[in-house]
């Protein structure tokens, strides 16, 4: 595996991981979940815009079935978003992040009963895992308060971001360029945020140098540098070890939310998280172990 292609996925999710600092920072100074996520999007779109006007025009271009599923991921990331961020607000960042990484939990199950594939062993494994380690970190095992709502909310980031991953998939089966998938994904999330979060209240809280660089640092050092380097990355490198190292982001997110916001997580919560981040790697195994598969089997083939 290319060297590069490590550390640059490394940065990718390091980068992911600092949303809870810009939701701490701007959800005091009367900034809504939903107008974060708008502006985010907006932010996000304008620099996917403004990349492909400069350097590559043609990934305008689109057809209406293709603009079906651009709609699909904007709202898919639209939906990951919002809870991540509402979650983040009534739990804290460490359970927020956690919980939306249980997508892996329901793109295997989709997989299982829509795609036909196999729940092998280590999968079940991975999944059990996962299930343990949230009714940990939630609060349900060991008789700790809880926020439901919150813990809801997080399962629900998971879900959305799950679904993302798998319209993503085909997507990318389909042949679409991702320039132009992010761009429309990003800016069909911009028009449905736009049109709930009354976006001129947005407009009048920035009133601040200082407000407009979080607005803008959230969605540069959130989205678009951390999509730039995830990319780069997977030039060199297999699906499935990208996945292992997903684990980077919630672990990143945690301790930042430690260092920075203070969001020391009890010994039973921490516990939880060490076997979610056990899930996420034994998942990226299994990702590892099918591909290689498919190798040996378009090998044979030939």
């Amino acid at each position: 595996m290319n060297k590069k292609a490590f550390i640059y996925i490394i940065i990718a999710g390091m980068l992911w991981g600092t949303s809870g600092l810009f939701v701490s920072a701007l959800a005091p100074l009367g900034f809504s979940s939903l107008q974060m996520t708008a502006a985010r999007a907006a932010v996000s779109f304008l620099c996917f815009f403004t990349y492909v006007l400069l350097f590559k025009r043609e990934a305008l271009k689109a057809r209406l079935s293709q603009m079906l599923f651009f709609l699909a991921h904007g709202i898919s990331i639209f939906g990951t978003a919002y809870c991540y961020f509402s979650a983040m607000q009534m739990t804290s960042v460490s359970t927020a992040v956690v919980l939306m990484y249980t997508a892996p939990i329901f793109v295997t199950v989709f997989s299982v009963i829509f795609l036909g594939e196999r729940l092998t062993p280590l999968k079940t494994v991975a999944i059990a895992l996962m299930l343990v380690g949230c009714c940990l970190v939630s609060g349900i095992i060991g008789g700790m308060k809880f926020d439901a709502v919150g813990i809801l909310v997080g399962f629900l980031s998971g879900l959305c971001y799950s679904v993302y991953n798998i319209i993503t998939k085909i997507e990318m089966r389909k042949g679409f360029d991702p320039i132009s998938t992010s761009m429309y994904g990003f800016f069909f999330m911009t028009l449905i945020g736009c049109s709930v979060c009354k976006p001129w209240e947005i407009v009048s809280l920035s009133s601040s140098v200082w407000t407009v660089v979080l607005l803008i640092g959230m969605g540069v050092v959130t989205t678009v540098l951390p999509y730039f380097f995830y990319t780069l990355a997977m030039r060199d490198m297999p699906a499935g070890t990208a996945s292992s190292l997903s684990i980077v982001e919630p672990l990143a997110a945690t301790i930042f939310g430690i260092a920075f916001l203070s969001q020391v997580p009890d010994l039973l919560c921490a516990l939880g998280i060490v076997i979610i981040f056990a899930a996420i790697v034994l998942l990226g195994m299994a990702e590892n172990k099918k591909e290689k598969t498919a190798e040996k089997t378009g090998e044979k083939k030939k």
